[in-house]
């Protein structure tokens, strides 16, 4: 499998002056880009490291959620993650 691409920040700087931010699963962030109208993806690497993977409109959102949790175990893995549950405390 290629190493999953994307734009690797800190987390505080992914969701920083953002209306609105969710986790709706665990190790994947979800925040609004209101001046380009879309939502950006992330999955989170450590406490504070996110790598941003998408990002889409609106009504894109639910597809690319879908398509991107099953893999985020893998892409954590593939960026030397622990996935100790206890690895965001």
């Amino acid at each position: 499998m290629d190493r999953v691409k994307g734009k690797i920040m800190s987390k505080d700087a992914f969701l920083n002056n953002v209306p609105y931010a969710k986790e709706p699963y665990e190790g994947i962030l979800v925040s609004a880009d209101t001046k380009n109208n879309q939502y950006n993806i992330a999955v989170q690497l450590s406490e504070n490291k996110v790598l941003v993977v998408d990002q889409v409109s609106d009504s894109e959102i639910k597809d690319s959620l879908l398509e991107w949790i099953p893999r985020v175990n893998d892409i954590q893995i593939q960026y030397g993650v622990d996935n100790d549950p206890e690895n965001y405390a």
